[in-house]
């Protein structure tokens, strides 16, 4: 690559650069084709790799989950479509933590020549020069980016906290509210901010049964419990 090239990585509230790719599920027009639907967008830095392996074997165990949450999953390596579909039945021959007998069904984009990867900042010349870094990005209804996560390329990533990024976020937009540290659903959540010195009195010295402050600029509100 040209020691010049420049580097690019899209931020919090951008929107989603878009792109036409071929995959592994034929070709889609993102973020077009995803109108209405919470993306996960991810990239890993091979095919036939042991760590990339296990994640696409656990994110493929979760997919009912993340379907639920009304999201789509969609992988990206710079590897080409032939080894994408080798190593994806290679992984349906395997089996670890007891998963097996799994059918990858989410869209794997082709990204030889890094088109896709450089739009994204997967690419991480102090990583390296050919492979594309852990990324997850996710991506909402209206094709904004909303979160982000690095990886380096030797480690895994935790797929119980992306499940929580995608709950929190819906939890956020739906209820205008923060979530805490560590929050799962469920738990209670944060009112956002007070805007004014009254506002802010008001609500330490409120009575209501369903909010508590613990200062008048830390305030939450009680989630019901089923």
């Amino acid at each position: 690559m040209d020691a010049e090239e420049k580097y690019t990585m899209p931020l919090i509230n951008d929107d989603a650069p878009a792109f036409k790719a071929v995959t592994t599920q034929g070709e889609i027009n993102f973020p077009e084709d995803y109108k209405g639907k919470w993306v996960i967008l991810f990239s890993h830095p091979a095919d036939f790799t042991p760590v990339c392996t296990t994640e696409f074997m656990t994110f493929t165990s979760m997919l009912k989950d993340f379907e639920a949450l009304n999201t789509q999953l969609i992988g990206l390596s710079v590897d080409s479509l032939y080894a994408h579909i080798a190593w994806l039945r290679k992984i349906q021959e395997l089996e670890w933590k007891g998963m097996k007998n799994l059918e990858v069904t989410f869209p794997l984009i082709e990204d030889i020549r890094m088109e896709v990867a450089k739009k994204y900042g997967m690419i991480q010349p102090g990583a390296s020069n050919t492979q594309a870094v852990r990324s997850v990005f996710f991506i909402d209804p209206k094709g904004k980016i909303r979160a982000i996560i690095y990886y380096p390329l030797s480690l895994g990533r935790n797929f119980d906290e992306i499940k929580r990024v995608i709950q929190a976020l819906q939890k956020a937009d739906a209820d205008n509210c923060a979530t805490p540290a560590d929050w799962r659903p469920g738990d209670d959540v944060i009112i956002p901010t007070a805007g004014s010195c009254g506002t802010a009195k008001e609500r330490v010295e409120s009575n209501d049964p369903n909010m508590y402050c613990l200062d008048w600029f830390m305030c939450f509100r009680k989630e019901k419990k089923d």
